[in-house]
């Protein structure tokens, strides 16, 4: 099996992120022993490609100096814009065919190929909502030290720095694809995926497969676990403790909470479809002496099953109006966020996923298959599409005031990507 030289086996595991953070570990498996793909094979015998490799390793510093100027941008849910633009001024740069920057803002880049179908690749813009405010205390802009690239924004951004790295090594092989090749840098993930459902729509006819770019290929995901998110609200009758008595919301609440918990659920030891059925957050009432008039609480239903959700958000909804009735209060279902889930048949043998495969193992990862990834890839299963995760280091202490990105990770993410790049976008010729 090939080797890559220095970053192959580079990185700062001991503190790193070997899972990226919206991608589950739960439900993964060793992929061994090593998988040989004729495609992968190929692709690490040509001339061409091991240049492109090369001049990753060679871009090491550059990639590093880019990540610090995507990560002092402030780019949180919906205020993406200016990260985005810089993202799509550097496309343009490299000489991207073509390059658009919508409202979102998602930044979508194409390499046309022949067949009119598409291999798009997806990275994440937006940062948690907490990172511009430690932006801002750093009072600088993040820094290279060492191996890795330090400051407030750079743990999301290396898989963008990674993903313009690949585009970049990838036409400066001169091939034309057999497929669209897109880039896409997609706004709005941390609330609701908003940027990858909107991409997703554009290409869900077309599209062979989507792989969402988070991290190395130390993990492989290609199934996704169905997320909903709910918050139920009471209303009702409020005033000061001394007109006292029911109704009162909190005795709603109360009850429909203790029901809802009390719902059979499979346990924890044996829960091969990631079933959970959580109430998280309860919220009423602001002081001792007085009745609220409304209050609300969480609800997270999650499984691999749609079916198993759907039921279980049929009982949830069945105990809030039960729950109403009995107490005369008004109780409603809003929802929070419905993230989609889903298994392809087959996915676990189709070429993505053992050519990704074989690409981890060639880098020198041991890559883990999972199938019940969260994160920008649940859109695209849960369409019936097939996708992966790319999941594994990136780097660590995301949130918090010594974030960092791992830039020999973040080198084989670029390897990783472009490699995909070249099997995929010329499969099936």
């Amino acid at each position: 099996m090939i080797r890559f030289p220095s970053v192959a086996a580079g990185g700062l595991a001991a503190a790193s992120f070997l899972m990226a953070d919206r991608l589950t570990a739960q439900g993964t498996v060793p992929a061994s022993p090593p998988v040989q793909v004729a495609p992968v094979e190929a692709a690490l015998r040509d001339p061409g490609v091991a240049r492109a490799l090369a001049a990753l390793d060679a871009r090491a510093p550059a990639m590093a100096a880019g990540l610090v100027v995507l990560g002092a941008i402030e780019s949180p849910s919906g205020r993406e814009h200016e990260r985005a633009a810089e993202v799509a001024r550097r496309l343009r740069a490299m000489g991207m065919p073509e390059v658009e920057l919508d409202s979102l803002p998602n930044v979508v880049a194409r390499i046309p190929g022949r067949s009119g179908r598409a291999i798009v690749f997806v990275s994440t813009l937006d940062d948690l909502g907490s990172i511009p405010a430690l932006q801002r205390a750093a009072g600088r802009p993040p820094r290279v030290e060492g191996h890795r690239v330090v400051g407030p924004g750079t743990n999301t951004s290396a898989t963008t720095e990674a993903m313009l790295a690949a585009a970049q090594a990838y036409l400066a092989t001169g091939r034309r694809p057999q497929h669209d090749l897109v880039f896409a840098a997609v706004a709005q993930e941390e609330t609701g995926l908003v940027g990858m459902k909107a991409l997703y729509a554009r290409y869900r006819a077309s599209a062979l497969a989507f792989v969402d770019i988070l991290g190395d290929g130390r993990s492989i995901t290609y199934g996704a676990l169905g997320i909903h998110w709910w918050r139920v609200v009471a209303r009702g009758p409020g005033g000061h403790s001394l007109g006292g008595g029911t109704p009162n919301v909190n005795q709603a609440i109360g009850r429909a909470v203790d029901r809802i918990l009390s719902l059979p659920q499979p346990p924890a030891t044996d829960n091969p479809q990631r079933t959970i059925l959580n109430v998280a957050m309860l919220q009423s009432g602001a002081v001792f002496n007085h009745k609220p008039d409304s209050g609300w609480f969480s609800v997270d239903i999650r499984s691999l099953d749609a079916g198993v959700i759907a039921r279980n958000e049929a009982e949830v909804q069945r105990i809030v109006a039960e729950v109403a009735r009995e107490t005369g209060l008004s109780l409603s279902m809003q929802p929070v966020s419905r993230t989609p889930g889903g298994q392809i048949a087959g996915a676990d043998t189709a070429l993505l996923v053992r050519a990704s495969t074989a690409i981890a193992q060639a880098l020198g990862l041991s890559p883990r298959l999972g199938n019940a990834g969260s994160a920008n890839l649940n859109v695209a299963i849960g369409g019936g599409t097939l996708a992966i995760g790319l999941g594994g280091e990136r780097g660590g202490a995301r949130g918090q005031p010594g974030e960092f990105a791992d830039i020999p990770a973040m080198v084989r993410t670029a390897k990783h990507v472009l490699l995909l790049a070249v099997v995929m976008g010329h499969a099936g010729r």
